[in-house]
């Protein structure tokens, strides 16, 4: 778990790197670009470029794309509704999160909510992690916040485990289903990553076979972290603070990994 904390934090900073780059007038390329010179910086890799042919080293998605944004030519504007996924790797390890953000002045009420809720049904959903005995109960936390926000998860995406993959097993939903999901074990990993709309939790995939938007135009918004539970409890392994920040709010402490 120390090694992918680190790929974490490299992770952090390649984000934080590509939103600084996210300015009006700068392009979905430009974005990609700072994101993979600061993974680089830190001695580590991409792991999303070459993903199954993916040409980049993070996804960029604007208003209505919803998740797997191929970063190009595409230019910035004043309002837009930014969602940024990244991961790296290191020593064989893996790291895996997203932000999202608006660009400048927000254009409605309803996207700074959305932004905001997305961000809290991904807290919560962490949140629930720290005392859940299955994923299911992860699933549940994160639907509650999006329905009491009116936002709809994003239909048949969903989060995963993480560790010498970047996307392994269990699968973790965004919404409940008939499955109480895995059991929750000391030494797992998965990455939490609620996608939420504010239409319907409909979609389709544009002819790049890669860009997700949603179903009838209306915005989205993604937020990721990696985290490890361990015998102590969890930790944000995506977060500086362990995810201490937004897990205040629910009344959950994140405990540092023993071999940190």
């Amino acid at each position: 778990m120390r090694t992918m904390a680190c790929a974490g934090l490299v992770v952090e900073r390649a984000l934080a790197a590509a939103k600084s780059a996210a300015v009006v007038g700068a392009t979905t390329f430009d974005v990609d670009a700072a994101a993979a010179k600061a993974i680089a910086d830190d001695g580590a890799t991409s792991n999303f470029l070459g993903y199954h042919g993916f040409p980049a080293s993070c996804c960029v998605s604007i208003n209505d794309e919803v998740v797997h944004g191929i970063p190009g030519t595409r230019v910035i504007h004043d309002g837009d509704v930014v969602s940024i996924d990244c991961g790296a790797v290191i020593d064989g390890w893996h790291g895996d999160s997203a932000i999202s953000f608006i660009v400048g002045t927000p254009q409605s009420a309803s996207d700074v909510s959305l932004l905001k809720e997305t961000r809290r049904s991904l807290f919560a959903g962490i949140a629930a992690l720290a005392t859940a005995s299955r994923l299911g109960e992860v699933s549940a936390a994160i639907e509650d916040v999006a329905n009491a926000a009116g936002l709809f998860p994003l239909e048949g995406y969903v989060g995963h485990g993480i560790g010498t993959a970047m996307h392994q097993a269990p699968d973790v939903m965004n919404y409940r289903t008939r499955s109480r999901g895995a059991k929750v074990r000391p030494g797992m990993c998965i990455a939490i990553e609620p996608m939420l709309v504010i239409g319907t939790g409909d979609s389709n995939t544009l002819a790049d076979d890669w860009t997700v938007i949603s179903a009838d135009g209306s915005r989205a918004a993604h937020w990721e972290h990696s985290v490890a539970i361990h015998d102590e409890g969890i930790w944000v392994l995506t977060a500086t603070d362990g995810g201490a920040a937004g897990l205040a709010e629910f009344g959950v402490s994140p405990a540092p990994l023993p071999s940190l």
